[in-house]
């Protein structure tokens, strides 16, 4: 049977659903940092360049940096628990008690580390804390969202203390080791052409062959990775100060209007407006 237990406050959003048939998927980013917590299905979760077989317990912390997918093995029913949370969220928090809430998002390396490696009695207490934030939702009351708060930050100090003991014991392994030295060089040259036939000179692979194995190892193209690892760069690139036409340029797109639209279409909204909503004017 299928349900979402949900709820969209102005800086977190929390969804407990099971889906039958589980739903199709491609490289994305978000915004916001994500906990993703994997109760039922047949799935793979690859994040950068590492795999994640999942297992009903497994738990990934995801940064607002890092392209990630799920690859679906069979039509398994798929239930999972997914928190998306703006970073300002834990501020004042951090300031009071001078405690690092988002060092397992951000005090690692991009793609490293993203599996929290949980003892059974840690396991169990996050089950017993998603289970009274579902509780809170189906009964909801004037508390709900302050109640919701104190529960996801009690969830980010068990999951920043796990993974302060815990950083080496994340199990993963690479997308395929054949795939290896592309995305390698998909990451080192996004500024530079990036098709079929300058991969195929570059890496010595066929380039049918390559976008066979592509679409084998991960479900998606490779024109959508290499698109959504350019949006990425290019916001990375705008946090930093760039302006559009640089970022639009550093970050693979020679055409500036293919550039906008793809912005939009993947972000939501223009690179311009971006860039302001990040604080910049000029």
């Amino acid at each position: 049977m299928n349900f979402n237990i949900h709820t969209n406050t102005s800086q977190l959003q929390y969804n407990h659903r099971r889906l039958s048939p589980p739903p199709k998927m491609d490289f994305h980013l978000h915004e916001r940092f994500e906990v993703y917590f994997f109760i039922a299905g047949d799935v793979n979760f690859i994040i950068e360049k590492k795999v994640y077989p999942m297992k009903s317990g497994d738990l990934l912390v995801i940064n607002n940096r890092e392209l990630h997918k799920s690859t679906f093995k069979s039509d398994a029913p798929y239930e999972n628990i997914v928190i998306h949370f703006d970073p300002e969220i834990v501020q004042p928090f951090e300031s009071i008690f001078q405690y690092g809430l988002l060092d397992c998002f951000t005090e690692r390396e991009s793609g490293e580390h993203n599996k929290i490696h949980l003892q059974p009695q840690q396991l169990e207490e996050i089950m017993a804390l998603y289970k009274r934030i579902d509780t809170l939702l189906l009964l909801p009351s004037e508390e709900t969202n302050l109640l919701l708060t104190i529960h996801f930050i009690e969830l980010l100090v068990l999951l920043n203390r796990s993974f302060r003991n815990n950083t080496a014991l994340s199990e993963s392994s690479a997308v395929s080791e054949k795939l290896a030295p592309v995305l390698d060089y998909i990451d080192h040259h996004l500024d530079q052409d990036l098709t079929l036939e300058m991969l195929e000179r570059q890496v010595y692979m066929n380039r049918y062959y390559l976008s066979r194995l592509f679409r084998q190892s991960t479900g998606s193209t490779i024109h959508s990775y290499i698109l959504m690892k350019r949006i990425s760069r290019a916001k990375k690139l705008l946090h930093d100060g760039h302006n559009v036409t640089e970022a639009c340029q550093m970050s693979g797109f020679n055409d500036y209007s293919n550039f906008i639209r793809m912005f939009k279409r993947i972000v939501g909204m223009p690179p311009g407006q971006y860039r302001k909503q990040i604080g910049f004017t000029n």
